[in-house]
């Protein structure tokens, strides 16, 4: 069901952001290049946040989100992809995650919300989990896309929360879901683990 709605939402996407990926490979822009200029996106995302300007940072992150999919259209359309364009690129989306999230974490500190301070560690914990259980897991044979809260699914809560002015419920379910996604995914790798096994 979510892999459904994300397709349709990044269906269109794709199709409208093919000029501009038309546009960046008729300049020789690298993939790479794409992705360090979304982690910079994102890196001002987190400077608006934690100053207070939480819509305007839920715009411009946004805005760095579309460059996470351009740079993956940019490698497949240039035959630039590679394992380590893939590796580079999953790497930055961690530290802009963090980023975010970290901001976040002081916006709430200035405003003398420990408990959100809290949910928010709580957050990035089951966020670098939910990525950490599915790099495991391939390191194992095994494939564990599965489960509710994938990075895509993460960002588009806490924009949301950014731009409804619930930031507050936003990360404590992004807290909650991510680490049942990691019970997810390891119930998954425990199953298919059995499977060979058996």
């Amino acid at each position: 069901m979510l892999e459904t709605l994300r397709e349709r939402i990044e269906g269109p996407l794709r199709s409208r952001l093919e000029p501009v990926v038309a546009w960046l490979a008729a300049r020789q822009v690298t993939p790479n290049q794409v992705t360090l200029a979304a982690l910079a996106v994102s890196a001002l995302a987190a400077v608006l946040i934690a100053f207070g300007w939480l819509r305007l940072g839920a715009l411009v992150l946004i805005v760095a989100s579309l460059g996470d999919l351009v740079d993956g259209m940019l490698a497949r359309s240039t035959d630039q992809a590679s394992p380590f364009g893939a590796f580079f690129d999953s790497t930055l989306d961690r530290i802009g995650e963090g980023a975010v999230l970290a901001a976040v974490a002081y916006h709430f500190a200035v405003a003398d919300r420990p408990l959100l301070v809290a949910l928010v560690v709580v957050a990035l914990l089951g966020s670098l989990l939910v990525s950490y259980t599915r790099a495991r897991a391939e390191a194992l044979g095994v494939d564990c896309k599965v489960g509710l809260m994938s990075r895509a699914e993460r960002l588009v809560l806490v924009i949301a929360g950014l731009l409804l002015g619930l930031l507050g419920p936003a990360i404590a379910a992004m807290a909650v879901l991510s680490l049942y996604t990691v019970g997810e995914r390891m119930a998954h790798v425990r199953d298919a683990l059995e499977d060979i096994d058996s």
